[in-house]
């Protein structure tokens, strides 16, 4: 499999309003795919249709190989965090774990080897009897990324995973994805307003009402405007195609 998400001339309509308009691009298995835009741009909507959610009005692509048209096999094989905690706030944190487990079709002969792998992963040792309604706010994505891991997903969708977290932890939560992509091979697709953090991504994609303005990495796309940091270049966009996108200060957000 040359590339993990692959899209040509994606396109999708909402009678006639269009919401994602022709964008093509490639990304290889194992990279960090950070995908940027204010409020409205098109992300969400491209994001569901790669998941399998929504069925393209236009264009061609393929998910793991996986056409875009068949979304009940796409949604088997990736993973999911969204931005809000999604779990069961009186579960602990292994039951959350062994549930999803359990949804997934896990065996009970390896479920119990996968979850102990999961807590250690995302650093949950010492915490695996505790409520999940209890947990911090790092600690809650933490575990909501173990539980969208349960199934080994060989790409991983997260939505603003670390929205409202401490710095601190969102390190230590981007030092768990580095692990992930670099020593496991999965391919990560991360939407995120802390710019600092879209620096640290391999290829960077700026979507904006529906066009994919910019594509590459960082670097490269630093470069080629002449500015020193992802968070001029988001303003950039913005300030000439529209002044009037929704979005605020928060790092750079929405």
């Amino acid at each position: 499999m040359e590339y993990a998400i692959e899209v040509s001339q994606l396109t999708k309509d909402f009678g006639h309003q269009r919401v994602v308009n022709q964008i093509s691009f490639s990304i290889k298995p194992g990279s960090i795919f950070g995908f940027l835009g204010p409020n409205g741009s098109g992300k969400s909507t491209t994001i569901r249709m790669l998941c399998g959610i929504l069925t393209p009005t236009k264009g061609t692509g393929s998910v793991l190989g996986i056409p875009l048209e068949d979304g009940e096999s796409i949604k088997q094989e990736i993973g999911y965090m969204s931005q809000k905690f999604s779990l069961y706030e009186d579960l602990s944190v292994e039951e959350n774990l062994k549930f999803y487990a359990m949804i997934y079709g896990l065996a009970s002969r390896v479920r119990g080897k996968r979850i102990k792998e999961l807590v250690e992963l995302a650093g949950l040792t010492g915490r695996e009897k505790q409520l999940a309604g209890t947990l911090s706010g790092g600690w809650k994505q933490r575990l909501a990324l173990a539980a969208s891991l349960v199934h080994r997903p060989k790409l991983l969708f997260l939505d603003e995973p670390t929205a409202g977290v401490d710095p601190l932890s969102r390190k230590i939560f981007w030092d768990i994805l580095y692990h992930l992509s670099r020593e496991e091979g999965v391919t990560i697709l991360v939407t995120t307003h802390y710019m600092d953090e879209a620096e640290k991504t391999d290829i960077v994609g700026f979507i904006f009402r529906g066009q994919l303005l910019d594509f590459g990495t960082p670097a490269e796309i630093m470069e080629k405007h002449q500015l020193g940091s992802l968070e001029e270049v988001f303003i950039y966009h913005v300030s000439k195609e529209g002044s009037g996108a929704d979005f605020s200060r928060r790092g750079v957000s929405e």
